[in-house]
């Protein structure tokens, strides 16, 4: 089973549920995890409702939104792997410093303790500015992999990376054999 969460960054949560709905469709098992925010807020990007009735009906499983129901993952309900997609700067950072304060941080630690592969869409507006260190932390990390990203604005947002959602698969896939897929940054 794959554990698919899904945090802010809510103007790539349609390219995401794309590439949820794919590995759905190549026979992947799919649990769906979001943090409590994702889970609750309302943003012009849409209503938290239809995107939680959208995963449930893609998944065909409830959503994990509470730390209560994430803390038996890692432990209790293996997962083969643990996508982040997206993942926003704010919870890579956590990750990095391991805090676990939100049902998808603490999916992470939990599944992370079990080494197994964490695979992470960073979409963030400081990835090359705050966050650059919190990418390099998790970069020498054990079992965690990076879907690649690219600049999605240089001039206007110069900090900012997003992943190329459309390498999650082939990104999952290479994790599962422990490698990183590359380049990196395209």
């Amino acid at each position: 089973m794959i554990g698919y969460a899904f945090c802010g960054s809510f103007c790539t949560h349609s390219q995401s549920l794309e590439q949820m709905k794919s590995l759905v469709e190549q026979g992947y098992d799919v649990l769906p995890i979001m943090s409590e925010n994702v889970y609750a807020t309302d943003t012009r990007f849409g209503k938290a409702s239809s995107l939680i009735e959208r995963v449930e009906q893609i998944t065909g499983k409830k959503i994990i939104h509470t730390i209560v129901d994430a803390e038996p993952l890692g432990p209790k309900i293996a997962l083969d792997a643990l996508i982040i997609a997206p993942c926003t700067g704010n919870t890579l950072a956590k990750i990095a410093r391991g805090i676990t304060d939100t049902a998808v941080t603490m999916t992470a630690k939990a599944h992370l303790r079990a080494d197994r592969p964490l695979v992470i869409a960073l979409c963030s507006n400081d990835a090359l500015s705050a966050n650059l260190q919190n990418i390099s932390i998790l970069l020498e990390r054990k079992h965690v992999y990076f879907v690649p990203m690219k600049q999605d604005d240089p001039t206007r947002k110069p900090h900012s990376l997003i992943s190329e959602f459309s390498l999650v698969s082939q990104t999952l896939s290479y994790a599962l054999d422990a490698r990183q897929l590359r380049p990196l940054f395209i």
